[in-house]
């Protein structure tokens, strides 16, 4: 048995407490497990809630530094984890749906339907063409192919390695999603596709095939122009591209 005695808030050093850096140095300051912890306020009797946000980034997010868990898991599945209650969850929860209306244009809430791929750089790619790293999202549309919201899935690279189709169509699902389009940006300024951006298209494209879901579109997105797969015949799609 782990018996290393944790810190409760309290016994923080004034300056490392989330509340208190919040107020001091502001909002951005904070790590993700403290403003986790400045949401959901308190611990449990064995653990603070810093101790707390940091065990719950832990085990949903795998590992790796993303947020994007919070967005994809549902109040139950944050509720499996030690210490998060109901008005724990809850609090998480509508604290991210917050922010995601809060980062979104108007006619995103809306519904906005996406007619052609300038619909999406429209919205997008001011945002993504001055990221300094590169980062993939999933813009999820429903029949009609108005915007249901557009997850961010991974930052650091793209790679059939490291974006696993079926992860992205659990994100998918998970929305009830009928169709999906890659945006991914190229720091470089330079949207020309490497060869894993088209392997990974290619094999996102195959399994919306099989799951009935359909890839409509991969736009890369860079400073000195945009560009979309299919447009530039990147890869084949069965029948019409899709748009309305």
């Amino acid at each position: 048995m782990d018996k290393e005695k944790r810190l409760t808030m309290r016994e923080l050093p004034q300056d490392d407490r989330p509340y208190e850096k919040l107020i001091k140095n502001g909002a951005a300051s904070l790590s993700d497990a403290e403003l986790i912890a400045a949401i959901i306020r308190s611990g449990s009797r064995h653990e603070s809630a810093l101790s707390l946000s940091q065990r719950l980034i832990s085990r949903l997010a795998g590992g790796k530094n993303n947020l994007a868990f919070l967005l994809d898991s549902s109040l139950e599945e944050l509720m499996l984890l030690p210490g998060i209650g109901q008005v724990k969850a809850l609090q998480l929860k509508a604290a991210v749906e917050l922010g995601r209306r809060a980062s979104q244009p108007v006619r995103l809430q809306e519904r906005f339907q996406i007619k052609r791929p300038e619909d999406v750089l429209a919205f997008l790619e001011i945002e993504m063409a001055e990221l300094p790293r590169e980062e993939l999202r999933l813009v999820l549309l429903d029949t009609r192919n108005r915007v249901i919201r557009v997850s961010r899935l991974s930052e650091g690279g793209l790679s059939y390695a490291v974006i696993r189709p079926r992860d992205l169509f659990r994100v998918a699902v998970k929305a009830n999603a009928a169709a999906v389009i890659l945006v991914h940006n190229h720091p470089s300024g330079d949207a020309t596709p490497s060869q894993d951006d088209l392997t990974t298209t290619k094999k996102v494209h195959e399994m919306g095939e099989m799951m009935g879901i359909s890839l409509l579109d991969h736009l890369i997105i860079a400073r000195t122009g945009s560009i979309s797969l299919p447009e530039k015949g990147r890869f084949e799609k069965k029948g019409k591209p899709g748009w309305t």
